[in-house]
């Protein structure tokens, strides 16, 4: 339910706050004072595309804000939820046009998109008029409202899980018949490659050890050097490491003989010793075996060539290439099974298609019987609203598919259409083509009162509702009004009385000039000020007592 709504700079209005309450809420005014306008800032929180046009002159901006109360809409919490907002009873929307392009949506205050807003609006505010939003004029809503005042949800539900189900059969076939198609030539395929990586004999990690090997002997004349001279500087020559470490342990032992208090280990300095001792021979055997051999070489390059070779075509690794190796094997062993699970997938498949038409069927008949109970409801609300030879019709279709012989989708075998004629001799026409915004506003009226249990949206806006109608017609179009009221909370903009004294609550919208500048307001109505819009709505400027106690009159009656 709409409870507050903030506008600025918006058209000639300068700044508007106006709060709603549930129920039948009626705007009135003379005409050209801006009643219109409030309806196109409300399609603004709708998604609506618009220019910077709006925005009022010598300002920058233009901003519309809505608090909502969704404590009941359960449905909009889970998708607030999923879209990543924090979810309680109030939701408050915002949208601002700047003349700079730079324009802005906010959902609780968080940035949004436009397309976010319109997934969330959808089902809060329905516009009905000429060339407003309404999803009740959309056919691909159509199958939901039968579905929904059929109370046929469940059985839809039940039908749903059951398509998906077959769905999910037919598409694992269609895999497997494309691959038994091809299989000659993929078993084929398969085999090369898995003879061409197990010839090769891969071994995680071996381009590694190549690679240092190859370093190796890139590098052999520096490694040479730097060996021959750790080996002489170490052992092999005359003042090397060894030699004065043999002279130090020579000094030592001559010192303990004389002086057993020095404090070192000959068994140390002995360890030290063998142990550089055995480091030299270790670098004189490195020594023995660097030798460049052009031929190791090129093996270990033509070696790393077929490697990186497998690399490019099965993995970025040694690793992957082995992992693919397993996959190439375990596809193959599937291959080899796939005429078995072809014949077990078609059984599954049929008794799934069967079953599920029989859901599908049972669930077309159901629409068809509700169908029948909506025409009807729909027909004997229209007649009243002085439409006496329109004619509302469910058309009934059967949906295309690309399944073959298969001829159900998601929401079964039907594809369902609201069509009217509205005149003696005319042909029926789908319910968007209705050419008159009165003609369209009194069957969006209709339809409402008869889906009014069972509608979604929160908040009805109803503008020309009263367009070609007067007199007793238009009682019957504030009573209806008063119905749905019951179920919705309704804005209804309206030049007529008899419709106007219907109202829970009435707002006048006036528009006045300050500083040359022209201003909207819109006012909430005590009932003395009430009465008095009532009679200026029945005798125009000239007020007089017989329009004040007509205008009486009409609010009493209206009350019951």
């Amino acid at each position: 339910m709409l409870t507050e709504l903030v506008i600025r700079n918006f058209a000639i209005i300068e700044e508007l706050r106006v709060s709603f309450a549930g129920g039948l809420n009626v705007l009135t005014g003379e005409t050209g004072a801006g009643k219109s306008i409030l309806i196109g800032a409300v399609s603004l929180l709708l998604g609506d595309r618009v220019s910077s046009d709006i925005i009022r002159s010598q300002e920058e901006t233009a901003m519309v804000e809505a608090l909502f109360d969704i404590g009941e809409k359960s449905d909009l919490k889970g998708k607030l939820k999923e879209m990543g907002f924090l979810v309680g009873n109030e939701l408050i929307l915002k949208r601002i046009i700047s003349r700079t392009g730079k324009n802005r949506v906010y959902i609780d205050g968080q940035l949004a998109t436009l397309g976010m807003l319109s997934a969330i609006t959808e089902n809060l505010i329905n516009i009905c008029g000429q060339h407003d939003h309404q999803i009740i004029l959309n056919a691909e809503n159509h199958i939901d409202i039968i579905d929904e005042f059929g109370g046929l949800l469940q059985l839809r539900s039940e039908y749903a899980e059951m398509y998906d189900k077959f769905l999910s059969l037919n598409n694992k076939l269609g895999k497997l018949l494309t691959m038994n198609k091809t299989r000659d030539e993929r078993v084929e395929f398969l085999k090369f490659h898995l003879k061409e990586i197990d010839e090769a004999a891969v071994r995680v990690g071996e381009d590694e050890e190549l690679l240092d090997e190859k370093k190796v002997f890139n590098s052999i004349q520096k490694l040479t050097e730097y060996a021959q001279s750790a080996y002489e500087a170490l052992y092999g020559k005359p003042g090397s490491v060894q030699e004065g470490l043999r002279s130090v342990i020579s000094n030592i032992r001559e010192i303990k003989n004389i002086d057993r208090g020095l404090n070192l280990s000959e068994q140390d300095l002995d360890a030290v010793y063998y142990q550089l001792e055995e480091n030299a021979m270790i670098l004189r055997e490195y020594i023995k075996k660097l030798s460049y051999d052009p031929a190791r070489l090129e093996a270990i390059d033509d070696r790393l060539d077929l490697l990186g070779k497998l690399k490019r075509k099965y993995g970025r690794t040694l690793d992957e290439v082995l992992k693919k190796r397993n996959e190439i094997e375990e596809e193959l062993k599937t291959i080899s099974s796939v005429d078995e699970e072809i014949e077990k997938i078609s059984k599954e498949m049929e008794t799934q298609k069967t079953e599920t038409l029989e859901k599908a069927k049972l669930l077309s008949e159901r629409r068809r019987e509700s169908s029948d109970v909506l025409t009807k409801a729909i027909e004997d609300e229209i007649h009243t609203l002085r439409m006496e030879n329109a004619v509302f019709t469910v058309i009934f279709g059967k949906p295309s598919s690309d399944q073959g012989t298969v001829t159900f989708n998601p929401r079964g075998i039907d594809e369902i259409e609201f069509y009217i004629t509205t005149n003696v001799g005319e042909m029926a026409k789908p319910l968007n083509r209705i050419a008159s915004g009165g003609e369209l506003s009194r069957i969006m009226l209709a339809v409402k009162k008869v889906l009014a249990k069972t509608g979604s949206v929160g908040t009805l806006i109803f503008d020309e509702v009263d367009s070609g109608v007067g007199g007793a017609v238009a009682e019957d179009v504030g009573k209806k009004l008063k119905d749905v009221a019951q179920h919705h909370q309704i804005l209804c903009i309206t030049h007529l009385p008899q419709i106007a004294c219907f109202g829970d609550k009435h707002y006048r919208v006036a528009k006045t000039v300050s500083d040359e500048r022209t201003i909207t307001s819109v006012d909430f109505l005590s009932e003395e000020e009430r009465l008095e819009e009532i009679a200026r709505m029945l005798g125009g400027s000239e007020l007089t007592k017989k329009t004040r106690a007509h205008a009486r009159e009409m609010l009493e009656l209206s009350r019951g």
